[in-house]
């Protein structure tokens, strides 16, 4: 069998993202950099050089004058990752799409085509949208709600998967001597007629050398967890403690194997910001530092609003007891998250101001010491199964340089982490396996379009 390691992710967010209102003011970071070519490539190719299994490019497509300063102004995935592609050789490329606002056959060829351009290193992280006012933006009354988003998500990606299998091994004959190009009962239309989507097929574009992309999913409710155990080959997610990481973790590859799926197959890859200072007590002023540096209580006070679909809390008295009437907005929106704020602020008495403090502390980090005790950390997840690898927040430039120059190196002495990369392709360095085609012992037939 062979030996279980760490996966390392890089999640970058430019000028800053939710709870990092006043990053840019660090003068590391260009004041462009969400929208900078220059800086992702340069960033990416660390994060290669460090030999990391993938970057993580994070999306939504709605905004208010309130969102954080990276999501305000910020790349398309699929276009930035085309652009990563070519500049780098190795390390995966994975984009946020919805499943809410596109559709199946497009998406599809999209993302097929990332897939081939970078030689079989692209992954989709699938989400249904949480930003209720996202709907206003596609034609759109309202927002799908939370079964009817997930139902669709369901629907659209086994259309999309049964788009990316159109074409058998072989198919493409492309020979010369007998001017054969396309053997076509190797290509298979699709013909899906479902509740959402009707979808003839076949894909004009063929199979990568992965097969197909990586499917990633985020969601904490128990529809995001269904999902996820249903469809995903790697799971995004948040645990503020080694025991809250290792119930999801249990939990969500119990779900998968209940459904005859081999647990080891998905992958849970956990978010962190991470920081690396001389000492343990040196990390944590430089932790403390950026708390206070990063976003003032008055930016979090207007960013708190956005699981409760971007509901204004500035309205309300801070030191009155928290609204929780505001739960209401959060229905079509980023409802488990509004719901687990609500619930905490009843069960402890909280007044508004003491519940947007608390949301602020949760956004700390369990890796926050010397480059040894960052490293035993990690360490300690990894091998308590809280984690399989961690998505590591790029967050302050001088801090990444600590992590990929001093702690990974710890790791890969400890033969936690590689030294090279395993494989060509995201699927193969994840340890995942190529999906076979739906069709490919399925008998011959023609029916291509």
């Amino acid at each position: 069998m062979t030996k279980r390691q760490l996966k390392l992710g890089l999640v970058p967010t430019g000028v800053g993202g939710p709870g990092d209102s006043n990053r840019w003011l660090d003068t590391d970071i260009p004041l462009d950099a969400s929208v900078n070519i220059d800086w992702y490539i340069d960033v990416v190719r660390q994060a290669e050089a460090a030999k990391f299994d993938l970057v993580f490019i994070v999306d939504s497509q709605f905004i208010t004058a309130n969102s954080p300063p990276h999501y305000l102004n910020r790349l398309e995935p699929l276009t930035l990752l085309s652009a990563l592609a070519v500049a780098t050789k190795h390390i995966g490329l994975v984009g946020t799409l919805t499943t809410s606002y596109n559709d199946p056959f497009n998406l599809a060829r999209r993302f097929a085509s990332l897939d081939l351009i970078s030689k079989g290193r692209a992954g989709w992280n699938v989400v249904t949208s949480g930003d209720a006012g996202t709907a206003g933006n596609f034609s759109q009354p309202d927002h799908f709600d939370y079964d009817t988003r997930y139902r669709r998500a369901v629907e659209f990606l086994d259309v999309a998967r049964g788009l990316w299998s159109s074409w058998e091994e072989g198919a493409l004959v492309r020979d010369r001597a007998t001017g054969q190009f396309l053997d076509a009962d190797k290509l298979h239309r699709l013909d899906h007629d479902g509740e959402f989507f009707q979808v003839v097929g076949p894909l004009n574009l063929q199979r990568s050398p992965q097969g197909e992309p990586v499917i990633f999913q985020a969601g904490d409710s128990d529809q995001g967890r269904d999902l996820g155990a249903t469809i995903a080959d790697a799971i995004f997610t948040h645990a503020a403690t080694i025991e809250q990481g290792q119930a999801f973790y249990a939990d969500l590859k119990g779900r998968a194997a209940r459904q005859g799926r081999n647990p080891d197959e998905i992958v849970i890859l956990p978010g962190f910001s991470v920081t690396v200072g001389d000492s343990d007590a040196h990390a944590k002023d430089i932790e403390r530092h950026y708390r206070q540096l990063d976003q003032s209580f008055d930016q979090a006070l207007a960013e708190f609003g956005r699981p409760f679909g971007w509901h204004d809390f500035r309205q309300y008295d801070p030191d009155a007891f928290f609204p929780v009437g505001a739960l209401e907005h959060a229905k079509n929106s980023f409802y488990t998250q509004a719901k687990k704020v609500t619930d905490l602020a009843v069960q402890q008495g909280l007044t508004l101001r003491q519940a947007v403090e608390k949301a602020r502390a949760g956004r700390g980090s369990p890796f926050v010491g010397s480059a040894e005790t960052v490293a035993n950390e990690i360490q300690r997840w990894f091998e308590g199964r809280a984690l399989d690898g961690l998505n590591v927040h790029l967050g302050h430039p001088s801090q990444f340089k600590r992590f990929v120059e001093e702690v990974v190196p710890i790791l890969q002495a400890r033969g936690l982490f590689r030294t090279d990369y395993e494989a060509d392709t995201l699927r193969g360095n994840l340890g995942l396996s190529i999906p076979a085609s739906r069709h490919q012992q399925a008998p011959a037939r023609r029916d291509a379009a």
